[in-house]
């Protein structure tokens, strides 16, 4: 099966002649939203100093959005889904730039977390809408192209977070790593405003037990795959908090199968291309996230960089998963979704292998940025799978469905990858983060050959 063979195209799609601009806008809305899960790192220790924070508080400032913003979207998805896109990306968006307000004046760690949870909430609204956006404008061809750019600019947006950070702690402070979002927030709803045309909503209602249960389930796999890294994958924390997220996942499977508007159809979990495309977010974040959390510590512990030249030094990762997915937008037409996944998942295994095979600083950089051109490719390639089986009315929840596995896959990736590294990150040395190295090979070889073996029948 080609690409959105299944894709029910909306009329006037392919006539609206502010497709590209309203792409453009959206996207760097969503880059916005994605240099937020890191450009606080490397603002922490100053954040600490000045509001008093505990070990605690700074850990919460850093994962209090993340899980909002991963719990949350599957609700925020369906919101779009009933209430239109269109409204849904201008309400998140607006809630986060307010929010981001308010986490740059704050005096005290109170008023900051509540802000930073407050741009999780705001996140969660707009970029699952704004991805459904995306799904409902384009078609066929020129969709594998959007969706290119769109997965570039989220690949990007982490290695651009860190470098944001160091720059604007280093100049005006750590409050504008969160100012700095108001003017560029205001423009875009300003140009939000005027370009994404009104698509219609479904009506209907949201299935509010449906939605506490899959929100309460994500926040607490999420914090339970962080709590692996932090405290072990067989620890009370983790094993807790896993299963208070199985138990509350079976409850909201239980919920869709009962309820008569669940908040998402079981059936459309059922479908090949859809469990291909969340198993291919999952893989290729993770991986993605591996790339940065090692090379953070391997640039700075073993090579002596400072926390801006780490940050200087991923930019050729963002450029190779530019151009990854900018590549994959365009083949996934005429080669299919398992080429490009298979191909992209092999280059990232044969980057990453390389990483772990010397400790040459250029070799590192040069593999680990071969590495972010692979993981490109898988990132647009799932967004093909997903959007291959699903219909305009469905676009919101599968993208918030493909958001949340983009959240899983990011805990997951930090977990193991410290767990496989962990003697690293206490005595560093060259040894202990190439067996980090040599696992996210590994996996990325498995999901190349699992994408390479998954039933053509399936999707």
């Amino acid at each position: 099966m080609r690409p959105y063979d299944r894709a029910a195209p909306e009329s006037t799609a392919a006539s609206d002649p502010r497709r590209w601009r309203t792409l453009a806008l959206l996207g760097v809305a969503q880059l916005m939203l994605i240099v937020d899960v890191t450009v606080v790192a490397i603002a922490l220790p100053d954040m600490q100093a000045d509001l008093g924070l505990d070990r605690t508080g700074v850990a919460w400032v850093a994962s209090s959005y993340a899980l909002v913003f991963g719990g949350l979207m599957l609700l925020g998805g369906k919101a779009a889904d009933i209430l239109g896109p269109r409204r849904v990306v201008l309400a998140g968006l607006g809630v986060f730039v307010a929010a981001s307000l308010l986490a740059g004046l704050s005096g005290s760690g109170e008023v900051l977390l509540l802000a930073r949870a407050l741009q999780g909430v705001g996140a969660a609204a707009m970029s699952p809408a704004a991805l459904s956006v995306i799904a409902r404008t384009f078609t066929g061809a020129e969709l594998t192209r959007a969706l290119g750019v769109w997965s570039a600019l989220g690949g990007a947006g982490a290695a651009i977070g860190v470098l944001l950070g160091g720059v604007l702690t280093s100049g005006p402070g750590w409050p504008w790593v969160f100012l700095v979002n108001v003017p560029v927030g205001v423009v875009l709803l300003i140009g939000l405003l005027r370009l994404v045309r009104p698509l219609p909503g479904s009506g209907g209602r949201i299935d509010v037990a449906g939605a506490a249960l899959v929100t309460a389930a994500t926040g607490a796999l999420v914090y339970g795959l962080v709590a692996a890294g932090d405290h072990g994958w067989l620890s009370a924390h983790t094993l807790a908090a896993a299963g208070a997220g199985l138990v509350g996942y079976a409850l909201f499977g239980w919920r869709i199968r009962t309820a008569a508007v669940p908040l998402i159809e079981p059936g459309m979990l059922r479908r090949g291309p859809v469990l291909r495309g969340l198993g291919l977010i999952f893989v290729a974040t993770a991986l993605m996230i591996s790339v940065f959390f090692l090379g953070s510590f391997a640039l700075q512990h073993l090579h002596g960089f400072t926390a801006l030249e780490a940050g200087l030094s991923f930019l050729p990762v963002a450029v190779g998963t530019i151009l990854g997915s900018t590549l994959a937008g365009r083949t996934i037409p005429r080669r299919g979704v398992r080429a490009v996944s298979a191909a992209g998942l092999l280059i990232a295994a044969a980057g990453l292998a390389a990483a772990a095979a010397t400790f040459s600083t250029t070799v590192l950089i040069v593999a680990t940025s071969a590495a972010g051109f692979g993981v490109g490719a898988a990132f647009v390639a799932a967004a093909g799978s997903m959007f291959s089986a699903v219909q305009p009315p469905e676009a919101g929840v599968a993208a918030g469905a493909l958001s949340t596995f983009h959240e899983f896959g990011a805990a997951a990736g930090v977990s193991a990858v410290s767990s496989v590294a962990a003697a690293a990150l206490l005595t560093p040395g060259f040894a202990a983060f190439a067996k980090g190295y040599w696992f996210a090979a590994a996996v990325a070889l498995i999901a190349c050959l699992a994408s390479l073996a998954w039933p053509r029948q399936a999707g």
